[in-house]
């Protein structure tokens, strides 16, 4: 916890981190990882082996500054609705609060997201009572654009039980479409001004190829499988993700943050482990990209560590593909 962060080597060591949601709050990076527990659990598809109970939230001062564990913010214990599985969280601010949207699974074993409140950016987070009504799957990542209105992110294949939702209700015995049809996008709500609900039903964002034509759910170099995370560069907005089963995160542009979205490239080549997950933030006349692999414990997939570097647009808005382990 005393060493310089340095690029692509894990912000701490003490503990194992994963699924980095990095913001700039009040002059500092903070980062929301969801936190690895060190045992050991088979691995399967469905993730049983992400088995998170808690989060705890990390900060630093600036680039290459001492990363801080500001200890745990909450707990599965706290969190009424939940059963089990505390996977990747995101934080906001707005209406002079802080907020931290996580999923977890109900007492029925379906995904939901919740949020938590907290009057710092470390917490401590106090979590509503239930679930945000009508949320579903994994993976909340929240924009909030110039004029204050926020949008929520989420969605994920497997595991995330997205492909169970495409009928509107959840069907547990549900697939993807074949591998020519269009692939299940993330979904997008827009919140409610206390945060804490949605507007409006979620609607899936659709991302097509430069043609205009629909990323089909085969093109695994491609299509989307989780952790969505929007950022806007220039007047832009960036949806930017995990393909899963070929490790890569990828992006795809819009200006509109409702899509649809227009495939561009590869932004992180494939890391150790099967998952990949990052965040993408400014902070003073950088960009960076926070991501994680599983370098620090053998490989392990559920045991997993965050690491960051620095991310590079060329001059026509696109982003320079990062190779993790030529740096």
């Amino acid at each position: 916890m005393t060493k310089p962060a340095k690029f692509n080597e894990p912000l701490v060591t003490h503990i194992y981190t994963a699924d980095p949601s990095a913001h700039v709050f009040e002059g500092k990076i903070y980062i929301y990882p969801s936190h690895d527990l060190d045992h050991v659990m088979e691995s399967n598809d469905n993730g049983d082996q992400y088995d998170m109970e808690d989060y705890h939230i990390l900060s630093m001062d600036e680039e290459g500054a001492v990363c801080v564990d500001h200890g745990e913010a909450l707990h599965l214990r706290d969190i009424p609705w939940a059963k089990q599985q505390l996977w990747a969280p995101d934080a906001a601010f707005k209406n002079e609060k802080y907020y931290l949207f996580f999923p977890a699974r109900d007492q029925d074993d379906i995904f939901r997201l919740g949020v938590a409140t907290g009057s710092s950016p470390t917490g401590p987070f106090k979590p509503e009572p239930n679930y945000i009504p009508g949320s579903f799957s994994i993976d909340p990542a929240v924009f909030v654009d110039h004029d204050e209105r926020a949008y929520i992110y989420f969605g994920g294949l497997w595991g995330g039980q997205l492909e169970k939702w495409q009928t509107g209700t959840f069907m547990p015995d549900a697939e993807g479409p074949a591998a020519n049809e269009p692939a299940l996008g993330p979904f997008v709500a827009e919140l409610s001004d206390d945060m804490l609900t949605f507007k409006d039903q979620p609607k899936e964002i659709s991302i097509v190829d430069k043609e205009g034509h629909p990323i089909l759910a085969g093109d695994e170099e491609r299509r989307y499988f989780e952790g969505p995370w929007v950022h806007k560069y220039n007047g832009s907005y960036y949806l930017s993700y995990s393909t899963g089963s070929t490790h890569k995160i990828v992006y795809a542009t819009s200006q509109n943050p409702l899509g649809p979205f227009v495939y561009q490239g590869t932004i992180l080549n494939p890391v150790i482990g099967w998952t990949t997950h990052h965040s993408i933030v400014q902070f003073k006349e950088k960009w960076y990209l926070f991501y994680h692999d599983s370098s620090l414990s053998g490989g392990a997939d559920n045991k997993r560590s965050v690491k960051y570097t620095e991310l590079k647009y060329n001059e026509d808005g696109t982003i320079q593909t990062i190779e993790p382990y030529d740096l």
